[in-house]
C-alpha cells in the first residue's frame, strides 16, 4: 500500500508542477513567449550556421523561383484536366482563365529543366573535394526549388533547402541533402543565411517570395550592404515584361549603373558561365564575408 504524503510533500509537489519550477532551455511556454524572441532569433541564424560549418559549406549559389512552375509531364496533365473540365462547360469564364493559366505554366516548364540543369552544371564542376563550393541553395519548396535542388541530387552532390514555416504547411522536396534540411520561422534570418554565403544568385520566374527576395538582394547589393555578386534573372522575356527597369531610371527612381547589377540568361550553360567569368574577372578566390 502506497505511502500517504505528508501536507509538507504535497507542497513541495506542487512548486515542482510549477511552470516557473521548469529550467529556462526546457521551457517550451518560455521559450516561445514574447520576451524570448531574441534568442529564438539568435538561435535559428545559431543552428544554420554550425550546420553549414559542420558540412564544409564554404559558398552557394542561390536560386529562387516560383513554387507553381513544375516539370512538363505535370504540367500537362494540368492542362488536360483543364481543357477536360472547360469542355463540359464551354461558357464557364472562370475555367477558360483555369486552362490559359495552365497553358501559361507549362510553356513555362522549360525554366523547371533549365534549373535542373543549371544546378547539375554547378554542382558536378564544385564539389569535388572536401570543402563544398558554390553549393546550391533554394527554399526548399516545390517547383523551381525543386528543380536546382534535383540537379544537384542527379550528380550526388549536396545541396541546401531553407524553408519556412506557413500557414498551409510547406513540407521540404525530397533533393535536399537531409543533413542540409533547415526550417526557419523567421523570414529574416532565413534571408540572412540566403546571401551570407552567396557566390551568385539566380530569380527564375516566380510570385510574390521571388520578388521579395530578388528585390531585398538588389537593395543589398545597391546600398553596400552587401558585396557585388552576380545576379541573374532566369527568363529574359518575362522579366523585361513584368517590370520596366528602364523607366525607373527614366523616371529618376534608380541610377542608370542600378541595371548594371544584374543580367538576364535563358540557358542554364550561359548563367554558369557567366558566373565563372564575372568571379574570374574579380579575382575572387573564396566566398566575400560581410
Amino acid at each position: 500500500m502506497a505511502k500517504k504524503k505528508t501536507d509538507t510533500e504535497k507542497l513541495v509537489d506542487r512548486l515542482k508542477r510549477s511552470p516557473a519550477y521548469r529550467i529556462a532551455y526546457k521551457d517550451p511556454d518560455f521559450l516561445g513567449g514574447e520576451y524570448t524572441r531574441p534568442a529564438r532569433l539568435q538561435l535559428e541564424l545559431l543552428k544554420t550556421e554550425i550546420g553549414m560549418r559542420h558540412n564544409n559549406v564554404k559558398s552557394t549559389i542561390v536560386a529562387f523561383g516560383g513554387t507553381r512552375i513544375v516539370e512538363s509531364g505535370e504540367a500537362k496533365k494540368s492542362v488536360r484536366k483543364a481543357e477536360a473540365k472547360l469542355k463540359k462547360k464551354p461558357g464557364d469564364r472562370e475555367l477558360r482563365r483555369e486552362l490559359k493559366i495552365a497553358r501559361s505554366i507549362l510553356e513555362k516548364s522549360v525554366f523547371y529543366d533549365e534549373a535542373r540543369e543549371f544546378a547539375r552544371l554547378v554542382s558536378s564542376e564544385s564539389q569535388d573535394g572536401g570543402d563544398h563550393e558554390y553549393v546550391i541553395v533554394t527554399g526548399g519548396g516545390p517547383g523551381i526549388m525543386e528543380a536546382a535542388n534535383r540537379g544537384a541530387y542527379d550528380v550526388g552532390a549536396k545541396s541546401i533547402g531553407m524553408n519556412i514555416t506557413l500557414p498551409l504547411e510547406q513540407k521540404p522536396n525530397p533533393y535536399i541533402s537531409p543533413e542540409l534540411c533547415f526550417q526557419f520561422h523567421y523570414f529574416a534570418v532565413r534571408k540572412m543565411h540566403f546571401l551570407l554565403r552567396a557566390r551568385a544568385l539566380l530569380a527564375f520566374p516566380g510570385g510574390y517570395g521571388t520578388l521579395d527576395e530578388l528585390f531585398e538582394a538588389l537593395t543589398l547589393v545597391q546600398t553596400g550592404k552587401a558585396p557585388r555578386i552576380p545576379i541573374v534573372l532566369f527568363g529574359e522575356k518575362f522579366w523585361r515584361k513584368l517590370i520596366d527597369f528602364e523607366y525607373l531610371v527614366d523616371q529618376g527612381t534608380i541610377d542608370a549603373d542600378d541595371i548594371s547589377l544584374f543580367v538576364y540568361a535563358d540557358k542554364a550553360i550561359d548563367a554558369w558561365n557567366y558566373i565563372k567569368y564575372f568571379w574570374k574577372a574579380n579575382g575572387a578566390a573564396s566566398a566575400p564575408e560581410w
